[in-house]
């Protein structure tokens, strides 16, 4: 039984369940018990779709064989053009014509997430140069274009130029009015999330392009033998990725209520890392939407868990680095057959 669990796709959802009665046994007996609370939950859940967004379309890049160092700070350069445009509108929320100043704030926001994969894809198969010093390099080309433009500052839009559905996007409070849907207190954010992770869920399992994402994974110079484009595969791949970054730069301009490009600086590290607890693969050719999903829930469940038990910051990232460390040693152990790990197992188990 050990076995199977060890090998299946469950063992992050298993990994998730320990964590959470861990923090939450710790929590009641040392500290208040409040990380078993609806507000927590609630807060742990609109927290994980602020990583599992982005985290989408670097599920697909990792499927890919690529990666993607950029999307931490593509992700704030979005929502810093986000925060720029509701800065310098010359109507508020809710007057006549502020619906085409939300329009045109919209579509910068995903224009640029998406011209920000646009740039890595095409670099990365124009130049033939591996993904990780393309992204490298963009990701503080990034940077750089964002603390331009928002003259190296935090660029806080009025209160007034911000209307009220994306004020209370990752609402967690206890106004039920607030919601979405009145009478479920479920963050907007945690919907949006929801619904994308099914959209591209399907994407992968039961369309051309999802197959051709596996077959240059597992094997580009087989998928290129197979007739798949791969230059322009590899492209579409990081485009699409880009839009989900920019989805993550309105979802993070309406957590923080501002746009700060410097905020993207190792937000990457929790996107790659949400995949690789989901069990993604860097070698490419495996990964899931629904793996990442429970990724990005156990990152921020840790967070939680450690900050209701006052553990500092500093030695949270050692603890969630540990299990990324873990992850990937389980990842290939799982994947590669290792009979010698198994053998250390009690054989009661395996009946």
């Amino acid at each position: 039984m050990l076995k199977k669990l060890f090998r299946s796709q469950l063992g992050p959802l298993f990994a998730l369940l320990v964590i959470v009665l861990f923090f939450s046994v710790a929590d009641y007996v040392f500290s208040e018990g409040y990380f078993f609370s609806a507000r927590n939950f609630r807060v742990i859940m609109s927290s994980a779709s602020l990583i599992a967004v982005p985290a989408f379309g670097m599920t697909i890049i990792i499927i890919a064989g690529g990666i993607d160092l950029s999307a931490g700070t593509a992700l704030t350069l979005s929502g810093t053009v986000l925060a720029l445009i509701l800065k310098h509108s010359t109507v508020a929320a809710g007057d006549p014509g502020f619906a085409w100043t939300m329009c045109l704030a919209l579509t910068a926001t995903i224009f640029t997430g998406g011209l920000c994969g646009f740039l890595n894809g095409g670099l990365i198969s124009a130049t033939k140069v591996v993904p990780f010093i393309v992204t490298l390099g963009t990701m503080t080309i990034f940077l750089g274009v964002g603390q331009i433009i928002a003259s190296e500052s935090t660029v806080y839009a009025a209160k007034e130029n911000i209307p009220v559905w994306l004020r209370y996007l990752c609402y967690t409070g206890s106004n039920s009015e607030n919601y979405l849907i009145s009478g479920l207190p479920i963050s907007t954010s945690v919907i949006i999330a929801a619904v994308l992770a099914i959209l591209v869920d399907l994407l992968m399992r039961f369309t051309v392009f999802g197959r051709n994402v596996f077959a240059i994974g597992s094997s580009e110079s087989t998928a290129r033998l197979c007739g798949i484009n791969v230059p322009w595969t590899v492209v579409a791949v990081y485009t699409l990725s880009g839009f989900f970054v920019a989805i993550g730069g309105l979802l993070y301009f309406a957590d923080v209520k501002n746009g700060n490009p410097s905020d993207g600086s190792g937000k990457e590290l929790e996107i790659i890392a949400a995949v690789v607890l989901g069990g993604g693969s860097l070698s490419g050719g495996r990964g899931s939407i629904f793996g990442t999903l429970v990724g990005a829930l156990i990152i921020t469940v840790i967070r939680s868990g450690c900050s209701q038990l006052s553990i500092p910051n500093t030695y949270t990232h050692i603890i969630i680095g540990g299990i990324i460390i873990v992850a990937v040693i389980v990842d290939q152990l799982r994947h590669g057959s290792p009979e010698w790990f198994f053998r250390m197992l009690p054989k009661s188990d395996d009946r």
